[in-house]
């Protein structure tokens, strides 16, 4: 299936869609294998993910959704390939791919990505980022070079609802990414749970 029907033609036509079956997994699956995605809105901004963390439901301490569904985390126990949007910190809304099957509350967060396409909007976003190299590299900078917000929880991924959406433009993931603990949490700190690109300009933590 060509991804033509939501994206501007700003964009490849041979960027594709992922398809459900593959967030219909474990989040320490999905998650490695979502490193050098698009992540694209129907404006014309895109970038290339980077950096990413897994979170496991029940099995996961440190996950928003270990104590079971709340009004907050309702869209991470729904239907894989959708995006959860939480509010962190007071100031930051973070971005995740939900992954599994429904109830399971498993998901990805988007941690960082190399900005490629509407740059210039990103930077209107993220008037603060000295350089194009700080404008997504964390998981708060993300959300806000993208236009992320509450509004979009719940998106669909994979049909592009809300004109938001993850796609492929035949990159494969790095053969060796950098693996290790998750970062700003205070439990499960011992899981190998984060994933990069190696020796990437645009990842917020390089060295942990």
């Amino acid at each position: 299936m060509r991804y033509r029907s939501r994206v501007s033609d700003a964009f490849a036509p041979d960027w594709r869609p992922l398809p459900r079956e593959f967030y219909r997994r474990h989040p320490a699956e999905v998650a490695p294998e979502l490193l050098n995605k698009l992540l694209v809105r129907s404006d014309g901004r895109a970038g290339r993910i980077v950096e990413v963390e897994a979170y496991a439901g029940s099995e996961d301490p440190a996950a928003h959704s270990f104590r079971g569904p709340t009004a907050r985390n309702a869209t991470m126990f729904g239907e894989p390939g959708h995006l959860y949007v939480y509010f962190t910190y007071g100031m930051h809304w973070g971005s995740n791919a939900v992954c599994g099957d429904v109830g399971e509350g498993a998901g990805v967060l988007l941690r960082a990505m190399e900005p490629l396409q509407g740059i210039e909007a990103m930077r209107a976003l993220r008037p603060k980022a000295r350089r194009d190299r700080d404008l997504a590299s964390g998981p708060g900078k993300l959300s806000q070079a993208m236009g992320i917000t509450r509004e979009l929880d719940g998106a669909d991924l994979v049909t592009a609802d809300r004109g938001i959406a993850i796609l492929s433009d035949g990159m494969p993931p790095p053969r060796r990414p950098v693996v290790g603990p998750r970062v700003g949490i205070s439990k499960a700190v011992d899981f190998p749970w984060r994933w990069h690109v190696p020796d990437h300009l645009h990842v917020s933590v390089r060295k942990r």
